[in-house]
């Protein structure tokens, strides 16, 4: 269902696919669209218990095209260094195809105070309060990843 990875020799293994993962600030979050043009956008996202998990307003483009079409791609890159002398790049990268669903309660839950551990955990507090404010206001999609690669140079 899925291609090979062509490059065999750059292929990474399921550690370092994770690791890229766990690190990685956004990735670049692919749907279709109704007319049949891709969509693609940066988002913040967290990866715990073998999920991508990201976040948004109730509604919007990325929502009309998941409950269209739930079949979704998401990238994430690496550092990256430009060897010009190889006319190549040094980068690493992980590919991850799956279904989008919209998560709730305790789950919604979780993966909301995740995004502060990651991105706010000198603020503890007032992410919890910051939550509180939007939490009617924020829709949480999870990313059940059905097949996932990685590369690097």
């Amino acid at each position: 269902m899925f291609r090979e990875m062509r490059r065999k020799d750059r292929e990474l293994g399921k550690e370092e696919i994770f690791e890229i993962l766990k690190k990685g600030e956004y990735g670049i979050f692919s749907t279709i669209s109704q007319n049949g043009y891709p969509y693609g956008l940066p988002v913040n996202y967290v990866y715990t218990n073998g999920s991508i998990y990201f976040h948004c307003a109730v509604e919007g483009h990325k929502l009309d095209n998941i409950k269209n079409n739930d079949k979704v791609s998401f990238c994430v890159v690496g550092p990256t260094q430009i060897l010009p002398d190889k006319f190549s790049t040094k980068y690493e990268s992980v590919i991850v195809f799956g279904r989008a669903v919209e998560v709730f309660d305790d789950e919604k839950n979780m993966a909301l105070f995740e995004f502060i551990n990651k991105y706010s955990s000198d603020y503890p507090e007032q992410g919890k309060e910051f939550l509180n404010k939007k939490y009617k206001a924020t829709i949480v999609i999870k990313i059940n990843i059905e097949h996932i690669s990685g590369k690097a140079r």
